[in-house]
């Protein structure tokens, strides 16, 4: 069974000796460092097209 992704789903990721947010929401993913408003985002259509194309 799955669930419907419908609203953000917000974690946090340490990488390296930094914190990050890590949103996963309907129109993509978006990796910020913690305290920091810009990130980085890619939409499930960027994520989509690289599948079908490898």
């Amino acid at each position: 069974m799955t669930t419907k992704l419908d609203k953000p789903l917000k974690r946090e990721v340490q990488i390296g000796d930094k914190a990050y947010t890590l949103t996963i929401d309907p129109a993509g993913l978006k990796l910020v460092e913690k305290g920091h408003r810009k990130g980085v985002e890619v939409d499930w259509t960027e994520i989509a097209a690289r599948e079908s194309s490898g």
